[in-house]
């Protein structure tokens, strides 16, 4: 089952974004972790919403994976970074960006967001300006910096 195709829609009218959604297995039971956000953070009020629009949202699709749990909850401070927006939205914060090939001998780069658009996110690293095309982005997230915003 698409669970974020699924999701999404729901989610999305009630202005809440989802960021990610699993279903894994811990200590013998399943637990399907719902990730969500919104312009300015999610609050309680907005968690306990987007848990009931799931819940329904599943109960109407007839999601039976078994005895399971669901966890709504925000992504926290250190925030992942999938899609091309959730870059754009972070422009001017740090992030570490893991690669599929190695950009000037390494993987894991770290830097400032300087700008995401047309497919492609620039950083200011500490070895310059650089350019990534958000495919060859295997993972990002972005960094907290102790007495920053973030």
């Amino acid at each position: 089952m698409d669970l974020e195709g699924l999701l999404r829609p729901v989610l999305d009218a009630d202005g809440i974004e989802l960021v990610e959604v699993g279903l894994t297995r811990e200590h013998g039971r399943r637990v399907l972790r719902v990730t969500v956000d919104r312009e300015g953070g999610v609050d309680l009020d907005a968690i306990a919403l987007a848990s009931e629009r799931v819940s329904r949202r599943l109960d109407l699709a007839g999601f039976n994976p078994g005895p399971y749990s669901l966890e709504v909850s925000s992504p926290g401070l250190e925030r992942p970074l999938r899609e091309l927006r959730d870059f754009a939205r972070n422009v001017g914060e740090r992030a570490t960006v893991k690669t599929a090939a190695p950009i000037d001998g390494a993987m894991t780069l770290s830097g400032t967001i300087l700008e995401a658009q047309d497919g492609r996110v620039t950083m200011q690293t500490d070895g310059g300006v650089i350019e990534l095309a958000l495919e060859d982005i295997v993972s990002a997230r972005t960094v907290l910096e102790w007495g920053g915003r973030r």
